[in-house]
């Protein structure tokens, strides 16, 4: 089953292409997971879901029961096979979404019961899951580690016109092959002319996989708190293609 995770630099479109794509990929028959494993918790709105789902971080007594443990030391693998069952939200389409909140960390990162919680919940949706899984994350893939990543079909990160982007890019790529993550790909997004992202793109080796008009549509869509699919427009026409892309490639035998 494909699984994909999406990222980007803060504002370049990537939950609004994460949710659409999660969307479209119900119409193509598929048991849709979305995770929203950004801080910013919008991905219930560009799915179309009015009842945001609690993060999971905020079930405190929950993790503590599942991943705490005595004098300070926390369980590696804390039961999470019912998380999806019990705390997803059904949204439009039948697409479930899952928000996995923010973890506190110290200086050095954080090793605690509640990191160990969605790690082990992210594994098991990524490896056991037969749902398809659409991973909305912000730049740093902190939440993802070496025994997942090979469980992710492939990475796609929104880029749009400007060095910061491209940059953020180059470190997502880099982080992502530090943990074993095979492919990625690029989605241009409210590009008026591509040609230069894309020339840079290229001397990068970063394989581009498609490109989003900007399309002011979106803009009203997000006014009026509706899902991007909802009203349509150029931009979800071009992830429609984007989609019919990634299938074809990854997904040959359901397209």
């Amino acid at each position: 089953m494909i699984k994909i995770a999406v990222s980007g630099k803060g504002g370049v479109g990537k939950t609004t292409f994460a949710g659409t794509l999660a969307r479209l990929l119900t119409g193509e028959g598929y048991d849709v997971l979305a995770i929203d494993a950004d801080p910013s918790m919008n991905l219930a709105s560009s799915l179309g879901i009015t009842n945001q789902p609690r993060p999971l971080t905020d079930y405190k007594e929950l993790i503590d029961e599942r991943a705490g443990g005595m004098d300070g030391m926390f369980k590696i693998n804390p039961k999470v096979d019912d998380i999806t069952e019990r705390f997803g939200v059904v949204g439009p389409d039948g697409v479930k979404l899952l928000t996995m909140g923010t973890v506190v960390r110290g200086g050095g990162g954080c090793m605690c019961p509640a990191s160990s919680f969605l790690k082990a919940f992210l594994r098991h949706v990524i490896l056991k899951d037969t749902s398809a899984v659409i991973i909305d994350m912000e730049a740093g893939i902190e939440h993802l580690g070496r025994g997942i990543t090979r469980g992710i079909n492939l990475m796609i990160i929104i880029v749009e016109p400007g060095t910061r982007s491209i940059q953020t890019a180059q470190r997502v790529i880099e982080l992502g092959r530090e943990i074993g993550i095979k492919h990625f790909a690029a989605v241009i997004n409210k590009s008026k002319d591509s040609a230069p992202i894309k020339k840079r793109l290229s001397e990068l080796n970063i394989r581009i996989i498609g490109s989003i008009p900007y399309d002011p549509v979106l803009v009203e869509a997000d006014i009026n708190g509706l899902a991007p699919i909802d009203v349509g427009g150029k931009a979800v026409e071009s992830i429609k293609k984007i989609k019919d892309g990634i299938l074809d490639r990854y997904a040959p035998d359901k397209h």
